[in-house]
């Protein structure tokens, strides 16, 4: 009888359904969650820039990262970082140890939104693989507009010049994370700073990218 009242007192709403729930998701939403899950997260690590993803980014996935980003919901970010990083180390796609560095938002956008859901995610990936966690690593010094009605050349163009070389350590690969991958125009900005100077990028790693938009520009 304790149990089931300590239980009902810990109880909270889950963020994607509101239903009541003692854990970070409901389990309905846990198992909504999975099923957007990649079965071969590195299907696109032979492409350039090199992509490996957690999941799809569609239906519980799509609901989860938009929480996370605009309804203040900072905690979902362990949970997303911890499964990117688990999948990671299955695949076993280097044994070096890495610099992770995740893409920084322009501090005024950080500000607004009282931090960067890609540098909690790095951190939540780190904890998991033991990487070292280098989050000022880029600097964003320009603010841009919002790039999902833009085409990809002017994607390109917009992000011409807005990243440039923080605190890194440059003896390490780095292995970018972030939260969603489309057209890869902001991961080659970045990758394009880093090689400047002469730092090795492994590759950019993602909780997401929407597979059937991808797929038809590769």
């Amino acid at each position: 009888m304790l149990d089931r009242l300590l239980n009902f007192v810990l109880q909270k709403s889950c963020p994607l359904c509101d239903r009541a729930t003692s854990e970070l998701l409901c389990r309905n939403c846990q198992r909504c969650l999975e099923r957007d899950r990649l079965t071969h997260p590195a299907q696109f690590w032979q492409q350039q820039p090199r992509l490996f993803a957690w999941g799809n980014y569609s239906d519980a996935l799509k609901r989860t990262i938009a929480k996370l980003k605009y309804d203040q919901h900072p905690e979902l970010a362990a949970l997303l970082g911890e499964n990117l990083a688990r999948s990671w180390l299955d695949a076993s796609l280097g044994r070096d140890k890495l610099a992770i560095v995740p893409i920084p938002l322009h501090l005024e956008k950080q500000q607004q939104r009282g931090y960067n859901q890609a540098e909690l995610v790095s951190r939540a990936f780190c904890r998991v693989t033991g990487d070292l966690h280098q989050p000022m690593g880029l600097q964003r010094i320009r603010a841009t507009e919002a790039l999902f009605n833009l085409s990809p050349r002017e994607r390109e163009r917009m992000l011409n010049q807005v990243f440039e070389l923080g605190k890194i350590q440059p003896d390490r690969p780095v292995l970018l994370i972030d939260d969603i991958y489309t057209t890869g125009a902001t991961a080659r900005a970045a990758i394009q700073v880093l090689h400047r100077n002469r730092i090795r990028v492994l590759g950019i790693a993602v909780v997401a990218t929407p597979i059937s938009d991808l797929r038809s520009v590769l």
